[in-house]
């Protein structure tokens, strides 16, 4: 399975160290994990999330933006994960919209601890 997650809105919460947390634990647990932004790029804040991302996908780097179905499929790939045993998370509800239209499972981001019982359940093993 893949986990995917938008950084504005998701990991820049109060709160968000225990979605870090979380994330760090299921990579553990063999889940590939991806940030998806549609920042022009990484910059400097790449330091710190390549620790609990084996990808970092930028839409200023790839040239499509959430919700282009295309960049959700891109991260899927880029990750080696079919697109329907991913995980999206995102503040923006069309974006949510467009992952779950690209064939992704949309977890619509309003607070850490109702993100965090969502991901509990998805990804009970």
């Amino acid at each position: 399975m893949g986990l995917v997650v938008d950084y504005a809105g998701v990991l820049t919460d109060p709160g968000a160290g225990e979605l870090f947390e979380a994330i760090k634990a299921l990579r553990n647990r063999g889940v590939r994990t991806a940030l998806l932004s549609n920042a022009p790029g990484g910059g400097t804040v790449t330091t710190v999330l390549a620790r609990y991302f084996d990808e970092l996908v930028f839409s200023g780097e790839v040239g499509v933006a959430k919700p282009d179905a295309r960049v959700y499929l891109l991260t899927a790939a880029r990750l080696g994960v079919p697109v329907e045993a991913c995980v999206f998370v995102d503040d923006s509800r069309p974006n949510v919209a467009g992952a779950v239209a690209a064939g992704m499972v949309g977890v619509h981001h309003t607070t850490v601890p109702g993100t965090l019982a969502e991901l509990s359940v998805l990804f009970s093993a």
